[in-house]
């Protein structure tokens, strides 16, 4: 890359393969997150794990750890997305609405074994009591009903206007169009109707949680 960087008399080609070479963030992650920060109210459907603001530092390192392991990211690069992660934790101090539904599959999903399990769930349930945070889940009975396939979040931000974000395998899309957002709110809107109630959702979290505990012994 120095000598490509030569012949053009630039720096950029390095900067650019080192910066590369660094990134732990979807692209197009970093977009939401500047987003995240200026909302005054977020809206989460999440399928199949605990979304990052609410999870407890165990499970976040398990989930990190993994790709690790396979060779797929470096330890450092999982530690950078774990301090990214602690910071956008944070918002959860604000008193912006945070409205959460969780696809079952979230609670069932092992991820670092029962011991995790269990403390995640007991993380889900202390978040729960926050009067900011409005938190359900989507019990497999839906089956069909269900009207997303992706997770998706809807940002509210001090405009009163609202921005969408979903991802494919390694991508991330923050989503403008008011008529797609719009039409996510919807969706949205009629997930938080056919889901269990709050304090239905909190029973479904703490059985889960004591199957975890048992299994942990």
């Amino acid at each position: 890359m120095k000598r490509i960087d030569g012949a053009f008399g630039t720096d950029q080609f390095e900067r650019e393969w080192r910066q590369a070479g660094q990134r732990v963030l979807f692209e197009g992650f970093d977009q939401y997150a500047a987003k995240e920060r200026e909302s005054v109210a977020i809206r989460i459907f999440e399928l199949d794990m605990v979304p990052g603001i609410l999870q407890h530092p165990d499970y976040s390192a398990a989930y990190e750890m993994a790709p690790v392991r396979r060779g797929e990211a470096t330890q450092e690069q999982a530690d950078k997305r774990l301090r990214v992660l602690a910071g956008r934790q944070r918002l959860l101090d604000r008193p912006a609405t945070v409205h959460v539904v969780l696809d079952e599959a979230v609670l069932r999903r092992q991820i670092g074994g029962p011991d995790v399990m269990s403390r995640q769930l007991q993380h889900l349930e202390d978040l729960a009591a926050r009067p900011h945070i409005i938190l359900q889940v989507a019990p497999f009975t839906l089956g069909e009903s269900r009207p997303f396939s992706h997770s998706v979040t809807l940002l509210t931000l001090p405009t009163r206007t609202m921005v969408g974000y979903t991802e494919t395998l390694g991508r991330g899309l923050l989503e403008r169009d008011s008529e797609v957002v719009a039409r996510w709110a919807a969706q949205y809107d009629r997930l938080q109707v056919d889901a269990l109630t709050r304090p239905e959702s909190v029973t479904m979290i703490r059985e889960a949680r004591k199957d975890y505990e048992r299994h942990a012994r």
